[in-house]
């Protein structure tokens, strides 16, 4: 069959026109290797084919999956299998996020291999949590692989929760909320969704963190209190949740696609340069995209790209594609810019431009230390958490957002450039060399850079948050070396460049209580005064 809704969405697309009819079969079983039947989608198109491409998801073989995976890529000579993981919309067992997926994607293939349509050649497509079944898989890439299309897809999952120290709160209680009633039909769904933010609110707020998220998720997210009882990184239980040795196994070609405000571009990063070095062929898209963002904006750009791609890889068709050209080594857009980029590697060639800060709140270019650059301190209250604005997060309020509301607090310092005389562009990674010491040895520093505009509005495009070792004693000072988010971004001529110095962004990271209670049960709270020695303090930005 050809579906008028393919064809419209093609078109919005800028796709090749389909090549084929094809059939869609609904509901077929995937045996498990401990007799746990998966369900799937298979679209099967008329007539010989290009190859297979398996998908395998959390989130339902229904909107968007179907079209954009499904009709879209089956109309153009590929057989699509849609596969609900584990304990999901009608898939049996029980869903243990990411940790269940190696074997079943393993058990997955076994399956393909015994069906008559299948030729022996495949890709795995798909983004976020479909991102890291790929990533599963490859930790072991079975002989018939060709190819892979990776968006947004992290490989350690314990990185994303507890890398910068800090419990990433905001992005797993929603997500968790989101998992646990996204089966849910008609008016609760519509419920469910329309109601998400007012109801995790108390599991964001409230202490000790896993009891207040228990009203939020009524028992349907066990994974939740677990992720959060286990903060230690040599913890055995994180095992099956990181799945790094794939980047030292895969040889074939990977795409990858990420966003700038993108949850996981800084593993996104990882695997391309991983990659890179080992001579594997992969190809870097990132777009002025949140996480959901490079589903739904940045499609008309990923998607001819993921098609051209698949069609070279997957189908070995050399021949130039009529709407969209293959994917380079590196497609960025540079923010602030507003423009679009091709270059051989990432990042490019920089120079490092040096910053200082005064007390003043002035940052200055200079490249020695300066005796005259007082001290400044700032109060961290876990009782009144400094808030998070925007970001590289899950929810709606994701991406670059207005600052100035969160400058205007006594718990934020910003340094800030007069205004530029020429552009200053800035690809890779910020750092901040950072001299401080705090009254409390359990604390956090949160760094961030924004774009000020000439009316004022302060936009930010790079941060990084960090939990301060709490064995260092209470007032000695600190020399850290803080990487803030790899960044590809314009401050105009006329702007001024600020950063920002604070003790947490809460919740997007669960705020350090300033005591030593468990990220899981802690719940007694105590302030610290932050002290920033402004005389030894740098941001060291690389400059292009």
């Amino acid at each position: 069959m050809r579906r008028p809704i393919t064809s419209l969405l093609g078109r919005l697309l800028r796709l090749p026109p389909p090549r084929t009819t094809y059939s869609v079969n609904h509901g077929v079983p995937i045996p498990m290797s401990d007799g746990v039947r998966l369900r799937a989608t298979h679209y099967a198109p008329a007539g010989k084919a290009r190859g297979t491409v398996l998908v395998r998801t959390p989130y339902g073989r229904g909107l968007p999956a179907s079209l954009v995976h499904g009709h879209m890529l089956a109309a153009r000579g590929y057989h699509v299998v849609v596969s609900s993981v584990r304990g999901t919309f009608g898939s049996g067992g029980t869903f243990v996020p990411m940790a269940q997926e190696t074997a079943d994607g393993r058990d997955t293939v076994a399956w393909l291999r015994t069906r008559d349509w299948f030729d022996g050649r495949l890709a795995t497509l798909g983004g976020s949590y479909l991102g890291w079944t790929q990533w599963t898989l490859l930790q072991d890439p079975p002989p018939e692989l060709r190819t892979a299309v990776v968006a947004v897809g992290p490989h350690d999952f314990r990185t994303a929760v507890f890398g910068t120290g800090a419990f990433t709160l905001g992005d797993f209680l929603s997500w968790s909320h989101q998992i646990a009633g996204q089966e849910e039909r008609g008016l609760r769904r519509i419920r469910h969704v329309a109601t998400a933010a007012r109801r995790i609110r108390p599991g964001l707020h409230g202490l000790p963190l896993a009891d207040a998220a228990e009203p939020v998720l009524r028992g349907r997210a066990p994974w939740y209190r677990e992720w959060l009882s286990h903060p230690d990184e040599t913890d055995p239980f994180w095992v099956p949740y990181r799945a790094g040795g794939a980047l030292e196994r895969v040889t074939v070609p990977v795409m990858l696609v990420s966003g700038w405000q993108d949850l996981f571009l800084d593993q996104t990063l990882q695997q391309y340069e991983a990659l890179r070095e080992r001579g594997v062929e992969v190809s870097l898209l990132v777009g002025p995209w949140t996480h959901v963002g490079v589903a739904t904006k940045g499609a008309p750009r990923a998607e001819p790209a993921t098609l051209a791609w698949l069609d070279r890889h997957l189908a070995a068709d050399t021949r130039p594609p009529p709407t969209a050209p293959t994917p380079g080594p590196v497609t960025v857009h540079r923010t602030g810019e507003k423009r679009w980029h091709e270059l051989t590697s990432w990042p490019p060639p920089t120079t490092p431009a040096r910053f200082g800060l005064r007390a003043d709140g002035t940052l200055v270019e200079r490249l020695h230390t300066d005796p005259a650059a007082e001290a400044v301190r700032f109060r961290y209250d876990p009782a009144d958490p400094t808030p998070s604005v925007g970001g590289r997060v899950l929810s709606g309020s994701a991406g670059v957002r207005d600052n100035r509301a969160l400058e205007a607090r006594d718990d934020v310092l910003t340094f800030s450039t007069a205004p530029l005389v020429t552009h200053l562009d800035v690809a890779g990674s910020p750092v901040v060399e950072l001299a401080v010491s705090v009254d409390n040895p359990h604390a956090d520093v949160f760094l961030r850079l924004c774009d000020v505009d000439r009316t004022g509005r302060s936009r930010n495009f790079s941060d990084a948050l960090l939990r301060l070792d709490p064995s260092v004693p209470a007032g000695r000072v600190q020399r850290l070396t803080v990487r803030l988010d790899q960044c590809f971004h314009r401050v105009a001529a006329g702007h001024r460049l600020r950063l920002q110095v604070s003790g947490g962004a809460h919740p997007r990271y669960a705020r350090n209580l300033g005591t030593d209670g468990t990220p899981a049960h802690g719940s007694e709270t105590a302030p610290s005064w932050h002290t920033v020695h402004c005389a030894e303090t740098f941001l060291v930005l690389p400059a292009s």
